[in-house]
């Protein structure tokens, strides 16, 4: 705003004060009661501002139009102003002397100031919530390849099975298909299937003659080890129930083995998809099959029908989701991505985990054997959060988890726990907020990204604990990277949680830094040229959507952005970046 129209809107808000405060005794001004000659007016004595002037009387609305959160100031000034009145008039309304009128033009400005600043903001918010709106409808997950099969895919032997994906401390997982599907018509009848086997299964030996694996088998089975849950599906479904919370809703409309499955009381909530998280597409009870490498790789875990020295239940829990080519860190071991590519991945990431703190839900298992990626047709990586055993997702208690006791469960992965879980001591009030632990882990992993190895894994001097590391202690990462996420990186491993960005604000700070350069090399960044900045990005956004770059992953990622944008957000993360940048 130009000094001459603040002057101007001063001007005319100190006449109004003029006039509030020298009209003559009688009806009611202002704050609601009559002027009184003496000490008792103005501020502090008297009746309260906004106290009726008598027995029935209403209190009159207070002006200036101003929100709650400026009545306090407006409420001071007028008072203050109400007693330099009285100092510098003598006996006519209107003839202060120049020390009131001067006194008078200063707060009428500082009102102007605060309600154009005011306005300013409202407009600019308004700006997201437009902006957000539109993309939140055009942001949109493709349908999953077993959406027109709602009622089929529930039973295990529906599936082909292929070679072992991997496994863990808690699931082995499969490549697999459904014959139903069109595009592998063709492969069932040039495959040859194990004679007998339920599920059908495809013998490793011919991996050579088929078709591409990702092509051949679309779905990956995550077949869980039950060692405690018993052999009822109620029981499954009670013990596992945190594998369910990226499940979709078909997913848990279907028949799971013996049983419809109901959402109980106290079951986890359910996560609402996202494009860098897992999707569960079927869920489902079933009898422990001998898939391929079974008595290799896990002969402990099988019931003792398939090993005698198994200790495993004969039922066991089966997810079925999509095929992802490799993990993170199997892509990490043969891909080294430039930094710029290197920051759109840690920003695929905080945009999960924003997500997830949304839904008041804490994964507590992040690190880059559970994050899957998928690659475009440009071979640039997507990333996706998988492997919810851990997670934290009571609909009671939300991201503030009492800690009562050590028997209570603090999550996985204690290399990549964050400093205010792993330090925490149990008591009879004890919390663990975990609305920032997630991100502080993205921190972590960001240095594998940038291809360096993790700080706290591994052993010897370089290596870090998180409960006892100094944040002087952290290794620097490469000058190729951008300053802007090297400042983010340290600020994400802050050991105090109230001095971290939040994971929408760090998403933010990496948002403006990929697309925003031109503004923020501004010296004098102003609002309105952010909100210029977020209109020429949501139009750049929606042509490129409608054109051949709807895949391309940079393209995604502004829709994510635009499609959560949220004023207050942004302008921590414009401060956070212009506080860096300034800085020597």
């Amino acid at each position: 705003m130009a000094v001459r129209q603040a002057l101007g809107r001063g001007l005319q808000l100190g006449r109004a004060l003029l006039l509030r405060f020298t009209a003559k005794p009688g009806p009611t001004y202002g704050w609601g009661r009559p002027e009184r000659p003496g000490p008792a007016a103005g501020w502090g004595r008297g009746e309260r501002p906004g106290q009726a002037a008598g027995p029935g009387a209403e209190p009159r609305r207070l002006g200036l139009g101003l929100p709650g959160r400026y009545r306090f100031f407006r409420q001071s000034v007028a008072g203050l102003a109400a007693r330099l009145q009285r100092q510098f008039v003598v006996r006519a309304r209107g003839s202060a002397g120049p020390c009131g009128r001067a006194v008078f033009l200063a707060f009428g400005l500082g009102l102007g100031l605060v309600e154009e600043k005011q306005a300013e903001g409202r407009r600019a918010a308004s700006a997201c919530q437009e902006i957000q709106a539109i993309f939140t409808q055009k942001n949109k997950l493709l349908p999953d390849p077993l959406d027109t099969k709602r009622w089929q895919g529930f039973r295990l032997e529906e599936y082909l099975i292929g070679q072992s994906i991997g496994k863990g401390c808690s699931a082995a997982v499969y490549e697999a298909t459904m014959p139903v599907l069109p595009q592998n018509l063709e492969v069932e009848k040039s495959i040859k299937l194990l004679p007998g086997s339920s599920p059908e299964i495809i013998p490793r030996g011919e991996e050579e003659e088929q078709a591409p694996r990702a092509a051949t088998f679309p779905l990956a089975i995550k077949m869980m080890w039950n060692i405690s849950a018993g052999s009822s599906s109620e029981a499954i479904f009670s013990t596992m129930s945190q594998e369910l919370v990226p499940a979709s809703r078909v997913a848990l409309a279907g028949e799971y083995g013996a049983i419809t499955h109901r959402k109980s009381k106290g079951s986890p909530k359910q996560l609402a998809p996202h494009p860098n998280i897992i999707r569960v597409f079927r869920a489902f009870t079933s009898s422990v099959p001998l898939l391929p490498g079974a008595l290799v790789d896990y002969p402990d875990v099988l019931p003792p029908r398939l090993h005698p020295g198994g200790l495993g239940h004969g039922r066991t829990l089966f997810l079925v989701m999509k095929n992802y080519p490799c993990t993170l860190r199997q892509y990490l071991c043969e891909n080294t991505p430039s930094p710029r590519l290197a920051t759109v991945m840690t920003l695929q990431l905080l945009e999960g985990v924003d997500h997830l703190v949304q839904q008041g839900i804490a994964h507590r298992d992040l690190k880059s054997d559970n994050i899957l990626v998928d690659l475009d047709a440009d071979g640039c990586p997507w990333l996706v959060i998988t492997d919810f055993g851990c997670c934290l997702a009571d609909e009671h208690i939300g991201l503030q988890l009492p800690f009562t006791s050590w028997y209570v469960d603090r999550g996985g992965n204690g290399c990549l726990m964050a400093p205010e879980v792993c330090t925490a001591c149990p008591g009879p009030r004890a919390v663990i907020d975990y609305s920032k632990a997630d991100a502080w882990a993205v921190g972590a992993i960001a240095y594998e990204i940038f291809g360096l190895p993790n700080p706290f894994y591994g052993q010897g001097r370089a290596h870090l604990e998180s409960r006892s590391y100094q944040e002087a202690q952290l290794p620097a990462l490469p000058e190729s990277v951008p300053l802007d996420v090297r400042q983010l990186v340290r600020s994400l491993l802050q050991r105090e949680a109230s001095k971290r960005p939040s994971a929408r604000v760090a998403a933010n700070v990496l948002h403006l830094s990929l697309w925003g350069e031109h503004t923020l090399a501004l010296k004098n960044l102003k609002l309105d040229k952010i909100i210029g900045w977020l209109l020429q990005q949501s139009a750049a956004t929606l042509l490129a959507n409608r054109l051949t770059e709807k895949n391309c992953v940079e393209t995604k990622m502004k829709m994510l952005f635009l499609a959560n944008l949220e004023y207050e957000a942004l302008s921590q993360a414009a401060l956070l970046l212009c506080s860096w940048r300034a800085a020597p």
